[in-house]
Order: C-alpha cells, then sequence, then structure tokens
C-alpha cells in the first residue's frame, strides 16, 4: 500500500507546546504523513509564528501552516480549509491537544480496502486530564 496520507492539525488558543506534542506523535508515525497541514483558527489579530515555526522545525519540508483568513471560523471550517489544500490520498484529522499512538496511521490503513471509505478509532483518556475534570470518559 503505498497511498499518500495527509495529515490535518486544526489549532485555537492552545498552547505552542501543547501543539508541539500533537505535532511529534505524527512525526513518529511508523506510516509517515506525505504531508501536514496545520489550519491556525486563531483571531486574525494573534500572531501564528511561534505556531508556523513549530510546525516547520518539527515536520521539516512536509509542513503547510495556513492561517484562517477570517479566524475564529470554528474547527469545521478550520478542519474543510485543509481539505481544500490537501494533496494526499487520506486524510488524517488530529487536533491540537491530542496525540497519536506511533502505529496508529499504520494500523488504519490497513484496514481500508474497495468496500471500506473510513476507519475511525477510539481515544485514552490520561489521568491527568480526568484530574481536571475535562472531557468524557471513552
Amino acid at each position: 500500500m503505498n497511498e499518500t496520507i495527509t495529515a490535518i492539525i486544526t489549532t485555537y488558543k492552545r498552547k505552542p507546546e501543547v501543539v508541539q506534542r500533537a505535532l511529534r506523535s505524527i512525526e513518529i508515525q511508523t506510516y509517515q504523513a506525505s504531508e501536514i497541514i496545520m489550519v491556525d483558527d486563531n483571531p486574525i489579530d494573534v500572531e501564528g509564528k511561534e505556531l508556523s515555526d513549530a510546525l516547520k522545525n518539527l515536520c521539516k519540508n512536509r509542513a503547510i501552516y495556513i492561517k484562517q483568513p477570517k479566524g475564529n471560523a470554528g474547527a469545521n471550517a478550520a478542519r474543510n480549509l485543509g481539505i481544500d489544500n490537501a494533496h494526499g490520498d487520506f486524510i488524517a484529522f488530529l487536533d491540537d491537544d491530542d496525540e497519536w499512538l506511533s502505529e496508529k496511521i499504520e494500523r488504519q490503513m490497513a484496514l481500508f480496502n474497495e468496500d471500506v471509505g473510513l476507519v475511525f478509532c477510539s481515544g485514552i483518556l490520561h489521568e491527568e486530564f480526568e484530574k481536571t475534570g475535562g472531557g468524557i470518559q471513552i
């Protein structure tokens, strides 16, 4: 299987170190994404240089940084903007405060065939997230 993957990460009001953790989880994949698109959905008056630099430093020549032109258009609009700029055969979404296990893409790609058009997975809730009262149990 030689299909190309575009990883799309959307970000909004997230600390750069949290986004960097998400980006590192893309970089350690056993089945590498051929391009990584970050859509910055922060308000237009928020400078995105720190996020752009993190993306380019971690993901090198596969990185595409896009600032949402109107700013704060919402997660779905940001994902659609990423899709509009994607060149991969498949799209993999990653939220800016999440991270992938190293074999995520490889394991999902192994499930695709002519009868399967969508593959998704469950999540693991970290203990420190539970302590803050965030999220739901998966």
